[in-house]
């Protein structure tokens, strides 16, 4: 659901990292995890770099990572592929994808901002802070 009413509406998002030897912190972003109350709206877009993850650790598991961002979108969707927090109300699904976690897929810290259109704004981050 796109709001293009041209009335901005607050939204919040995370950058997710891909962080392949969480002993050493060192990531790739990966994605982005946007939150929009106002219109209701709950999504992630992710964009994988195979060769920057190599570059941090040559073993990688790329199926692993692709599964796991699979899954973030997937309950951000809210469809049965979600699993049962697919169900939960988007506000809900989002706190519980930025809650910090020491797995391979790691939120970043929140932001926020105004937009109209909150589908423009996540394709918009996901250009500038991922690609």
């Amino acid at each position: 659901m796109s709001g293009t009413s041209g009335e901005r509406a607050v939204f919040e998002y995370a950058v997710l990292r891909v962080v392949p030897r969480v002993e050493r912190g060192e990531c790739v972003n990966a994605g982005v995890l946007l939150y929009c109350r106002p219109r209701s709206f709950l999504a992630a877009r992710t964009h994988l770099a195979p060769e920057r993850l190599r570059a941090l650790d040559p073993q990688v598991d790329l199926d692993g990572v692709r599964a796991a961002l699979r899954a973030v979108e997937s309950l951000c969707d809210g469809g049965p592929e979600g699993g049962q927090g697919a169900a939960d109300e988007v506000g809900r699904r989002f706190r519980w994808l930025i809650a910090p976690r020491s797995t391979v897929v790691q939120p970043g810290p929140v932001h926020s901002g105004l937009t109209a259109d909150p589908e423009a704004e996540l394709e918009r981050l996901l250009t500038v802070l991922v690609h």
